[in-house]
């Protein structure tokens, strides 16, 4: 509870500053959380409508491919046009293109093509705002309530993951698509009406530049240069990529199969423990400050890939023992605590390290570094999925957890001094 009063505390900012954060969040809430309800909404549609795991599974990609393919523009696009042009405009765009779905789907009906064609632009439109907000949080608010406004977005990140889904469902269940697609699109309007009264030039001194003498692929290169040639980014950026490989490979794909197809608990059984994860983001995102306050960076981030890095090797231990006849409840409660605890490590690291990375990074190349990393580490993703997914099959279910946590537990141990 102390730690969520210090995360809100009013009185720490001054009235601009305050209502830059409550507008960001109302703005972020809804881009965000809109986007995870419809997202699982349309897709229990697709699957309702033509039974194809396959065409479900299109969904989902068509939600997420074109998210990485565009975040390197979308972050010369925050390098080159006014932030807030950018983020109020894909709000609205949003909005636009799902009241444009509504009506069409009045007259010629909910098709799959118009379901594609719109999730596709609006994970296109979603990659342009999420850039664009995340490179402007230095600027509205000084610098030491930098880390509050990322811990508030860590929070509406995973309440969405949580809420999303089951919100989703609900809908599907009680709302006809039509009418959620109609309120979800208004909703997207009114936030990109409210994000015209954040100030985006708070705390900036650096006036903005619109540069039209670069190319979109010299600007992404420049970005790129940049990252190299600047002591410590590298790494910073090597960390977010191995992290996110290691959590696909032994977390993503082997937990799920461990519980549901090793160990067989209950579908119910397996919701809770997922949501075991956005629940330990959020106790992180409320202690993070407190916590990086009494070390640095490095000891942080060390210790928390250690941590990380053991629950991965726990992940695979009872199937290793051979404890899979072990009770249910025990089983349950074993794999919540760890959920858990991966959550809370995860955000102990991701909120410090956009934070170093905003403050490290200036303005003028922040947009395209950030979509850069962002992007190498979603790609990087789908790759570990898929070697995760092949070997799965053909070793032990154990292996990929706990080999996987070792050489996370030996790589933070070369890379970070305690």
């Amino acid at each position: 509870m102390t730690a969520l009063l210090q995360v809100l505390n009013i009185g720490r900012y001054d009235k601009v500053e305050l209502s830059n954060i409550i507008l960001f969040s109302m703005g972020k809430l809804v881009s965000v959380f809109g986007s995870s309800i419809y997202t699982f909404a349309i897709g229990l549609y697709v699957l309702q409508l033509t039974g194809s795991g396959l065409n479900f599974a299109m969904t989902l990609v068509l939600g997420t491919i074109p998210m990485v393919m565009i975040n390197p523009v979308a972050g010369v696009l925050a390098d080159r046009v006014a932030k807030k042009k950018l983020v109020v405009a894909m709000d609205i765009l949003n909005g636009i293109l799902l009241l444009g779905v509504y009506f069409l789907s009045l007259i010629f009906g909910m098709h799959l093509a118009m379901i594609y064609i719109s999730t596709f632009l609006m994970s296109i439109f979603t990659a342009i705002f999420g850039i664009s907000l995340e490179t402007a949080k230095p600027n509205i608010v000084k610098q030491n309530n930098l880390m509050n406004i990322n811990s508030i977005s860590k929070i509406i990140d995973s309440i969405s993951a949580i809420l999303g889904p089951m919100v989703g469902g609900v809908v599907f269940v009680l709302v006809d698509i039509r009418l959620f697609i109609f309120l979800n699109g208004v909703s997207f309007l009114f936030s990109g009406v409210s994000e015209l009264f954040i100030n985006f030039n708070y705390n900036n001194t650096l006036k903005m530049q619109e540069n039209k003498s670069l190319s979109f692929l010299e600007d992404i290169k420049a970005g790129l240069e940049y990252i190299r040639d600047t002591e410590g980014l590298t790494k910073l950026m090597g960390t977010f990529v191995y992290l996110n490989f290691f959590i696909g490979l032994s977390i993503t794909i082997p937990l799920p199969f461990i519980i549901n197809n090793v160990l067989k608990l209950e579908s119910n059984y397996y919701g809770i423990i997922q949501g075991g994860f956005p629940i330990g983001m959020i106790i992180g995102a409320l202690g993070v400050k407190r916590i990086r306050g009494k070390m640095t960076y490095n000891k942080l981030l060390n210790r928390m890939c250690l941590l990380l890095s053991l629950a991965m090797i726990l992940v695979g231990v009872p199937v290793l023992l051979g404890v899979v006849e072990l009770q249910a409840n025990l089983l349950f409660i074993y794999y919540t605590i760890l959920t858990v605890v991966m959550g809370f490590a995860i955000s102990l690291v991701d909120i410090p390290l956009f934070y170093e990375l905003q403050t490290i990074i200036p303005d003028e190349y922040r947009g395209r570094v950030l979509s850069i990393g962002i992007a190498i580490g979603k790609a990087i993703l789908p790759v570990a999925l898929i070697i995760s997914g092949m070997l799965i099959n053909l070793l032990p279910a154990a292996v990929l957890p706990i080999t996987g946590g070792i050489l996370l537990f030996s790589i933070s141990l070369k890379s970070f001094k305690f």
